[in-house]
């Protein structure tokens, strides 16, 4: 699909709201797989170097952002579009309908997206289902992460059993998995990204980790997502508790509660996260501060606000080894994923 097809789809697809647009575009491309017409659509992927990272050979540095494919049923048809992973979910042990519609919002002029969703998803055992389910994308190579959370009737003080479900669950069909602290949309979550929170999470996380590689003969790295409304004193913090915690990775950044960049704009009091264009050079900063405290130690995944492959090169010169786009793709389609693949090898 080229870029003027696209932006005729897009065109269609934004006169519906949002989340209905979201599970229509997701059918056609689920639909479009299963009769073997996505990869004559989309045609030839820009070749790229593989990437080393936690121990596993990423096919190429893009990768698609979690909350996108939130139940993990559209990994194959995803990975047709040249991204070297797919993240899935964010995943809860129950299963949980999330918050009140409406919960989507575009500023199209921003080219923002604003969410409040609330971990609307099927639970532990059904996205693990969905997942095993998806076969082509593993067998071309692309790596599967797998984003869990916590469910909202779960209190703070009991969150680490509910990763810890998930951690379970997850782990013999996830590549990786990566520990969702940093979502607005669930009350209380990014309590847990305090200093002494995430040392004992992660903790227990780490415990779990090597029980489960010796029963079942497999080690999954746990990479954990924070947030871009950090100080510096708190990434400074939680750099040292990722390093004497034996973290995988990190993935920086998930969505803002700030509204500086569209004050003004429709839609920009909706409570929720706030991504896209706006959040570019935020979570850029983040991508930079936590690098220079982690002094390459860890490796970083990038996601927030990449737009084009100049937003994909500034995160990667500020630190980032991998990745991965959300609101980037919606407006500018699988053209996006290839004129990076090009210009970032």
């Amino acid at each position: 699909m080229n870029p003027s097809q696209y932006r005729f789809a897009r065109n269609l697809l934004f006169r519906l709201d949002a989340e209905t647009a979201h599970h229509v575009s997701m059918g056609a491309l689920r639909k479009l797989e299963t009769i073997q017409l996505l990869r004559l659509l989309n045609g030839n992927i820009p070749k790229a170097e593989p990437v080393q990272c936690m121990g596993l050979a990423f096919p190429n540095k893009v990768g698609l952002a979690a909350g996108l494919d939130k139940e993990g049923n559209t990994i194959d048809a995803l990975g047709r579009l040249g991204f070297g992973h797919v993240e899935i979910g964010t995943i809860t042990p129950r299963p949980q309908e999330g918050n009140p519609l409406p919960r989507l919002f575009r500023i199209i002029n921003r080219e923002a997206i604003i969410n409040r969703m609330g971990f609307n998803n099927p639970g532990i055992d059904a996205g693990a289902q969905n997942v095993a389910a998806s076969t082509t994308f593993r067998k071309r190579g692309g790596i599967v992460g797998f984003n869990i959370g916590k469910n909202k009737s779960t209190p703070n003080e009991n969150a680490t059993d509910d990763y810890l479900a998930c951690l379970r669950g997850a782990w013999d069909v996830a590549d990786y998995i990566t520990v969702n602290l940093s979502s607005p949309n669930t009350p209380g979550l990014r309590d847990l990204q305090a200093a002494d929170e995430t040392s004992r999470l992660l903790e227990a996380l780490k415990t779990e980790q090597e029980k489960l590689t010796l029963e079942r003969g497999k080690r999954v790295p746990i990479t954990l997502k924070v947030a871009p409304d950090l100080d510096l004193q708190h990434i400074k913090e939680l750099s040292k508790v990722f390093l004497n915690g034996g973290l995988d990775g990190l993935i920086a950044t998930n969505t803002t509660i700030s509204r500086s960049e569209v004050d003004g704009c429709d839609f920009s009091k909706q409570a929720g996260g706030l991504s896209g264009a706006p959040l570019t050079q935020k979570s850029t900063d983040v991508i930079s501060a936590f690098y220079s405290h982690l002094g390459g130690k860890l490796p970083i995944i990038g996601v927030g606000g990449i737009m084009d492959a100049k937003d994909a090169q500034a995160k990667i010169a500020a630190g980032a080894t991998l990745i991965q786009l959300y609101t980037g793709f919606i407006y500018h389609g699988p053209a996006l994923v290839k004129n990076i693949l090009k210009t970032n090898h």
